[in-house]
């Protein structure tokens, strides 16, 4: 399970089917193929994203069950 403390580059080495739909919420996990650096929470409180308990929920759903 991944929370909004979650390393992004823990996201993508464990869960790499998360980085198209996090995404297509706004947040880019991967720049010039290299994971980009800080935790969920920090990278979506950068693109003005205030809800990141809905992506938490959403991206956990896609863990557990497979899909969005």
């Amino acid at each position: 399970m991944i929370s909004a403390d979650s390393d992004i580059e823990d996201i993508v080495r464990d869960h790499p089917e998360l980085i198209r739909p996090l995404r297509e919420y706004g947040i880019v996990c991967i720049a010039c193929g290299e994971p980009v650096w800080g935790t969920l929470g920090e990278l979506a409180k950068s693109k003005n994203i205030t809800d990141i308990d809905k992506i938490v929920t959403a991206m956990n759903r896609i863990i557990t069950e497979g899909k969005p």
